[in-house]
């Protein structure tokens, strides 16, 4: 989840796909964990192939990229590298959770309770090296670049908006924040309609833009007291002071002006905050070159999605044709690009 929610504390602004037109660099795991969460069937099964092969991350994968190219919005997935042994906690909780999850899903469908084992499916999503490797082939496919993190692909995220490389950082979690990227998108891969937990009824969910700057100025901190506030809440680098959310952390925050006095105020260990800190204000990050969009294989996305994954050959071809802003060019067999 990241760092703690901090939608409490800071401003966002409602926005459309088609004012984020321009580049966006997205957190890659982020995404594709809410495809495989989302794209399920009733009994919360995830959408497979004929050969039982899970396809939901390559479904939400197409048809969201298509649907973000098709408002101008250009999406460069950014993939996670090898995770801070910081988040050894983190990550082991998550399997915990997880095995707990499939174990009451089980049981649920046995019991007849469908819905209920369908909301339980949605937390038991494993991404793979083979589903996060098949991402890659289909991105390539579509002349979609990527980049490949030395680390958090978050930080990354920030680090490249932060270069001037694209306009934003796209994540559910607000660590982009942290990490100081000036604009941080939420809801880019999950806005239009959703259905509310335990209910038939939906909402429509709209793409939140946040600003680095007008946060800390309205809040009278600096990126550094802001990760302390997180430090407090808890992220996935630390598990954060029993009874502390955001609002009563700010407070905290703004009546000390050291990481140390914070940590005497809450009886927690200087260099134990003083490591977190440090991964968020100076990451493991990469230097991007140039990112290039190149022409759509449009052969080769059919093949690959159609061909070996049994999505609809119909679907995908339209999909491409709207995303690329042309109609099929039948004497070239290409996709003009707007690029």
């Amino acid at each position: 989840m990241g760092a703690r929610d901090l939608k409490d504390i800071t401003v966002s602004h409602q926005v459309t796909l088609e004012e984020l037109r321009g580049r966006v660099a997205v957190d890659a795991y982020n995404a594709v964990y809410q495809f495989l969460s989302t794209i399920r069937g009733p009994d919360g099964a995830p959408l497979a192939d004929s050969h039982g092969r899970t396809t939901s991350h390559l479904s939400g994968l197409f048809y969201r990229s298509c649907s973000l190219l098709e408002k101008g919005v250009q999406p460069i997935y950014v993939f996670d590298g090898k995770p801070s042994e910081l988040k050894a906690r983190t990550i082991a909780e998550r399997v915990e959770k997880k095995m707990e999850a499939e174990e009451l899903m089980k049981k649920a469908l046995e019991e007849g309770r469908i819905e209920e084992a369908a909301r339980l499916a949605q937390r038991t999503s494993h991404l793979t090296k083979d589903m996060v490797a098949e991402c890659k082939t289909l991105l390539g496919l579509m002349g979609l670049p990527f980049v490949q993190a030395p680390s958090e692909g978050e930080s990354q995220c920030a680090a490249m908006a932060a270069q001037g490389c694209v306009g934003a950082a796209a994540s559910q979690d607000f660590d982009a924040l942290l990490f100081g990227a000036p604009v941080l998108i939420r809801n880019l891969t999950l806005s239009g309609k959703r259905k509310l937990p335990r209910s038939s009824a939906t909402v429509e969910v709209y793409p939140e833009k946040y600003f680095l700057k007008e946060n800390l100025d309205a809040l009278g901190l600096t990126r550094q007291q802001l990760v302390w506030v997180s430090l407090l809440c808890g992220t996935d680098f630390n598990e954060g002071v029993k009874g502390i959310g955001p609002k009563k952390g700010l407070k905290l925050v703004r009546e000390t002006e050291t990481l140390e006095g914070v940590c005497e105020k809450t009886g927690q260990d200087y260099a134990s905050f003083k490591e977190v800190e440090t991964l968020f204000l100076n990451p493991r990050i990469s230097r991007v070159g140039a990112l290039e969009f190149g022409e759509p294989d449009r052969d080769g996305v059919i093949a690959f999605m159609a061909g070996e994954r049994d999505f609809s050959e119909e679907r995908v071809s339209n999909a491409l044709a709207r995303a690329f802003n042309q109609p099929l060019d039948a004497s070239q067999g290409t996709l003009k690009r707007w690029f």
